[in-house]
């Protein structure tokens, strides 16, 4: 079981920066990935990391604002948001994945347990 603790959401201006973190007692052994949802739309994937932070992956509109990282010793994952833009708002969460790199992103493990609870970001402009 991977029970994960999202944390760090908040309301920004746009431009403004926030920092996600994650974390849980299982995630040092998995490919972890942050994914967000807006209001009326589907869960999309933001970024992807392999298990030992090597392989990264962003969906395009986050590409360059955006940095995610990982400390396996202290089974914490972060998502470092900069430049934030109005449609950046939405629910972030983070889970194990399954990724296998090579410019593919990632998709969440279901396997391993339920999504948590999430952090809500909020852009405003």
């Amino acid at each position: 079981q991977v029970r994960v603790m999202e944390s760090g959401g908040g309301l920004v201006q746009a431009g403004g920066s926030l920092r996600l973190s994650c974390t849980s007692s299982g995630l040092s052994a998995y490919d972890m990935g942050w994914f967000r949802q807006a209001p009326g739309k589907e869960r999309e994937v933001v970024s992807c990391v392999n298990w030992d932070g090597d392989t990264t992956y962003y969906v395009d509109s986050v590409k360059g604002r955006f940095t995610i990282s990982r400390d396996n010793a202290k089974n914490t994952l972060t998502l470092q948001m900069n430049n934030l833009k109005p449609e950046d708002t939405a629910m972030y969460y983070c889970s194990a994945a399954y990724y296998i790199g090579y410019g593919d992103n990632c998709t969440p493990r279901r396997d391993l347990g339920d999504w948590g609870q999430g952090t809500q970001v909020t852009v405003s402009s």
